[in-house]
């Protein structure tokens, strides 16, 4: 395939990298399958501990030279390395969709985020601001500045293989940190990739060895990463079990954390809302990614009003839905990551009908021509009530469960009537449920949308949720400040000392 060609995917076993230099490592084989058609694609070597500490090392040393490089500096050569997205979007988003499974357009759409982020990235190097304070001592001057923490750790998940890495890695790059990045297991290649497009950027900007770093492997590698004081900040992404586990760790040893961890997202669907737009987002936001997004729409709070005409309009659109191959851009649904997922689809439906929930859209593995690798499903609705234990859990998949409700006070209270809250969403045509739905009484989420669905969130704005979701925020707005540190300064340019709130010591 072109595209592994011009990534340069090939199988070396590369796994653990400087920058622009790969490293020996005596950690064990990860071989990656593509669940589009279950065909070994490359095998990476995972990080040993002895060379994880090496490569720790390296960044430690880079950082005291990159930290340095003026802000504005730093920023151009993530502007350049957004050029070089720009010239390999195709490529990275045609193995984005082979190696995870997503469609090609959603492979591509996040290339795009990854360009989007550079290009914020830019800007924020010339705005990394503090504020000035009026002191109440005289002949002082007070103000609050930011410096870059150090060595930046970043773990990431399949479902988003590069651009949650870059989210963290530009913004960090600009603030003056160093990045030491452990892909998901399940997607090594993606992680190679972004390694060898930055390390072109960096071999020509003379990019200290060290800044960017990858460290592949599994739970062990991580767990290195959470443990290690030299590590001031883990930026984690993945279930709810791993975020309390790797929040712990970094807590004892009073390490900064920053989760983006579990979502059961939520539609409200008022007797106001324009219905035909609200099926658009609760279709793509309840299948795309194959229900493998965080901020995948999982449940329909639907008004009793509209309930069976909008059941029924949903039903239809799934009956249109094209299940396959997602490099087909005529398909709308691709596979699962893997096997395991698989499972945990099909006991999901086993609880939900034991439960009580009643399918209108069944679901199953699909079996068959273009589907060996054992790991298409088809998407499902079931009717279901917000108190079962398995809609209260977050199932990877594209299981979409709808209800009923009869006051907005109700439908928000089941909104939010679940364990995590990272998005949120209400279709409505009606200013004053609008408003309710934003309100200090509406939605507990990180993210509450109106008139458009739970996914799909830009990069302008800060991502993150509440609750089991982690409380973490990435991108936009002002999430810059996570990676770095702030300081406080007190200047006084007079010849007198007087001490704050009056005190007075004479000598």
């Amino acid at each position: 395939m072109k595209f592994l060609a011009a990534l340069d995917i090939q199988n070396k076993n590369k796994g653990v990298s400087t920058g622009t230099k790969w490293w020996a490592t005596k950690g064990s084989t990860i071989d990656s399958y593509s669940p589009v058609d279950g065909k070994l694609i490359a095998s990476v070597k995972s990080c040993d501990k002895d060379t994880y500490d090496a490569v720790i090392l390296k960044a430690q040393e880079a950082f005291i030279e990159w930290r340095n490089w003026p802000a504005p500096k730093r920023g151009e050569v993530v502007r350049q390395i957004g050029e070089e997205l720009r010239a390999q979007k195709s490529s990275l988003g045609q193995l984005v969709s082979y190696e995870m499974g997503k469609s090609l357009q959603e492979g591509l759409g996040e290339v795009q985020e990854m360009i989007d982020i550079c290009d914020f990235a830019v800007g924020l190097s010339r705005q990394l601001h503090g504020l000035t304070m009026h002191s109440e001592r005289p002949g002082h001057r007070m103000y609050d500045q930011y410096h870059p923490l150090g060595i930046v750790g970043v773990i990431s998940a399949f479902n988003f293989p590069v651009a949650v890495w870059s989210w963290n890695a530009m913004l960090a790059w600009v603030c003056g940190d160093v990045c030491v990045w452990k892909p998901s297991e399940k997607t090594p290649l993606c992680g190679i990739a972004c390694q060898n497009i930055t390390a072109k950027v960096f071999r020509k900007n003379n990019v200290p060895e060290g800044v960017n770093n990858l460290v592949s492997g599994g739970k062990e590698v991580g767990e290195w990463m959470s443990n290690d004081t030299r590590v001031p900040l883990v930026s984690a992404t993945g279930s709810t079990r791993m975020g309390k586990a790797l929040a712990a760790a970094v807590a004892q040893r009073l390490g900064r954390s920053l989760l983006e961890l579990g979502g059961n997202n939520a539609i409200i669907i008022t007797p106001d809302a324009d219905l035909d737009m609200a099926l658009i987002g609760a279709a793509f936001g309840a299948v795309g990614t194959a229900g493998q997004r965080c901020t995948t729409t999982r449940r329909l709070i639907i008004h009793e009003k509209v309930y069976n005409k909008f059941r029924d309009k949903l039903v239809n659109a799934y009956a249109q839905l094209k299940i396959g191959d997602p490099l087909n851009e005529k398909n709308h649904v691709g596979p699962l990551i893997d096997e395991d997922a698989v499972k945990m689809y099909e006991d999901a439906i086993e609880k939900c009908i034991a439960e009580g929930g009643n399918f209108i859209v069944e679901g199953g593995v699909l079996k068959g021509k273009g589907f060996e690798s054992g790991c298409y499903v088809k998407p499902c609705i079931a009717e279901a009530k917000n108190d079962f234990s398995i809609v209260q859990h977050e199932t990877f998949a594209p299981i979409l469960y709808i209800m009923k409700y009869k006051t907005l006070e109700q439908a928000i209270a089941m909104q939010n009537g679940v364990p995590q809250g990272l998005s949120s969403a209400i279709m409505t045509t009606n200013l004053r449920e609008a408003e309710k739905f934003l309100s200090q009484s509406g939605s507990d989420c990180g993210i509450a949308n109106v008139n458009i669905g739970t996914s799909g969130a830009e990069i302008g704005g800060a991502f993150g949720g509440e609750k089991e979701t982690g409380g973490g925020r990435e991108s936009g707005s002002d999430a810059w400040k996570v990676y770095m540190r702030r300081q406080t300064n007190t200047i006084n340019y007079t010849d007198k000392l007087p001490l704050a709130q009056g005190i007075k010591f004479d000598l």
